[in-house]
């Protein structure tokens, strides 16, 4: 039983090698680990690379958004999330620091909520500012709206800051970061 038949989204990214490999790979073992927890990916971008944000002088950064459905409400998807970036060895400390694989929680449903209550701040707050993730999303629900804003997908696509570097990966096959390795591998659903 899912906790909501409402779209949820995660965004993953990383730039720095893990035990499962390159970035790439380290985010589709995440995506392996993320269903064999009873996380049902609904349907997944395309790869996207991308230059660290603030700029830096950090490796660049393999980012995708999958949609989701899970039994597990908004804080304990979070606590998931947070422990397999740990168990994939994400080490916190300093804010926007290089990482093997970040996970955030993008958007449920229509739930909004802010800081004090008790699900975590839904949508992402930075999510309309960062183009690692509004576009993977634009792909893979161009008619989505932020519930708080009413601000559509391709709205805010127009709006992002020109300096953010960003542009889709090619797998070996030519094609655009369609292949997600392991479970749940294949096409767009």
């Amino acid at each position: 039983m899912y906790a909501s038949n409402e779209p949820i989204f995660l965004g993953l990214g990383g730039n720095l090698p893990s035990s499962a490999g390159s970035p790439r790979a380290t985010c589709g073992a995440a995506l392996e680990m993320l269903a064999d927890a009873d996380i049902e990916i609904v349907a997944r971008s395309p790869w996207y690379e991308s230059a660290p944000v603030p700029i830096s002088d950090q490796p660049w950064f393999v980012n995708g958004v999958v949609q989701i459905r899970t039994r597990f409400e908004p804080a304990a998807l979070l606590a998931l999330l947070l422990d397999v970036e740990q168990r994939m060895g994400r080490q916190r400390g300093v804010a926007n620091a290089a990482r093997t694989v970040d996970i955030d929680l993008i958007a449920y449903g229509g739930r909004v909520s802010n800081p004090g209550d008790e699900d975590p701040i839904l949508p992402h707050p930075r999510l309309s500012a960062r183009a690692f993730v509004v576009l993977p999303l634009k792909d893979l629900a161009p008619g989505w709206h932020h519930p708080a804003s009413g601000m559509g997908i391709r709205e805010m696509a127009e709006m992002l800051p020109a300096e953010q570097i960003i542009r889709k990966m090619a797998d070996a096959d030519g094609l655009f970061g369609t292949e997600w390795p392991g479970k749940g591998s294949g096409e767009h659903a």
